[in-house]
Parts: structure tokens; sequence; C-alpha cells
């Protein structure tokens, strides 16, 4: 039996996703630290949702989820920002980034109200929603608008892990009683 899920977590995962696309749409040619800025920003984004997930929920595989999305995420900003300092580069904040600290903002707000099986729920549809939204941003605008070629094999090479993230989520949104809806 599907189970409700909260209007409003939609609409932010939805807007999220939808940001994600118009920025492709709107602004194609992003700099190279302005990719690199989108990255670092989606990556501290799910870090922060991590942390706070980990404060509010008492189930063992969202508090595990949650410690695996710090652990990877951080990895991969350690590797970005070893990367821009080898290259001298200062990430540039732009549309993206910003749309996606709005977005965030929004989900958190969403989640704060929630607790128990229902914040479980809400945090991992919004996980779903997310990757997803991040694997279009490496797959339709990051690595298509980057000119550096070691900029472009880190965003080559985190993506099978946002895929894999993606996986568990999704498998973890069925564990909590949701259904498999179809994503991309």
């Amino acid at each position: 039996m599907p189970r409700p899920t909260h209007p409003l977590l939609v609409a932010v995962s939805l807007a999220i996703a939808s940001s994600l696309h118009a920025q492709n749409a709107a602004s194609p040619d992003l700099s190279d630290p302005e990719v690199a800025h989108v990255a670092v920003t989606a990556n501290s984004i799910d870090i922060d949702m991590a942390k706070f997930a980990q404060t509010r929920t008492t189930n063992g595989a969202v508090k595990q989820f949650a410690a695996t999305m710090i652990t990877d995420h951080t990895a991969v900003n350690e590797q970005a920002a070893a990367l821009a300092k080898k290259l001298g580069v200062t990430p540039a904040d732009n549309a993206v980034s910003q749309s996606l600290e709005d977005g965030a903002k929004q989900a958190r707000a969403a989640l704060e109200p929630l607790h128990g099986k229902a914040f479980d729920r809400a945090y991992i549809d919004r996980e779903v929603a997310y990757h997803q939204a991040v694997l279009d941003a490496i797959d339709k605008l990051l690595i298509p608008t980057t000119e550096n070629a070691d900029l472009r094999q880190l965003l080559t090479a985190v993506r099978p892990a946002v895929a894999t993230h993606l996986e568990h989520a999704k498998h973890l949104r069925i564990e909590l009683g949701g259904t498999p809806r179809a994503s991309k």
C-alpha cells in the first residue's frame, strides 16, 4: 500500500530538481570555478542534512546511511579542495550553487517539524530526489561544461558513488514502507 509523502517535501524535492534543470537550460556554460563551487555546495548540503538526520533518527539503517553520506561527501570535498589548490582555482559562487542552497533551506524547514518514522521517510525521500537531481546535474551540466581535464575526471570519478547513494536511498525507502516510485 503506498504511503503518503509529506507534500511540502515533495515540492521542495521537485524544486531542487527543477532548478537544476532550469539552470542547465538557462546557463549551460559554467566556468570551471563555478562547476567546482556547485560540486562543493552539493556535497556540503548533503553532509549537513546527514548530520541533522543523525540527530533526529533512531532508525539504525537511516543512521548508517547518514554516516555514509557524511564520510563519502566529506571525502569528495577534500578531493575537490586539493584539486582546487593544485590548480590555483577558487570555487566561484553562481546561480546553480545559490539554487541548491535555497533548496536545502527549504528541505531542512520541511524536515524540522517531523519526528520518528515520518522524519525517516521524509529524509530518505529527500535523499532519493536530491541524489537524482545531483546525478542529472553531473551528467547534463557539470561534466559537459567543465573544461579542465582534472576537474572533469573528479566529477566522472564521483558519479558512480552518487549513483550508489541513490540506489541505497531507494532501497531504504522501500524498507521504511515506501514504494519504489518512478524516478529517472
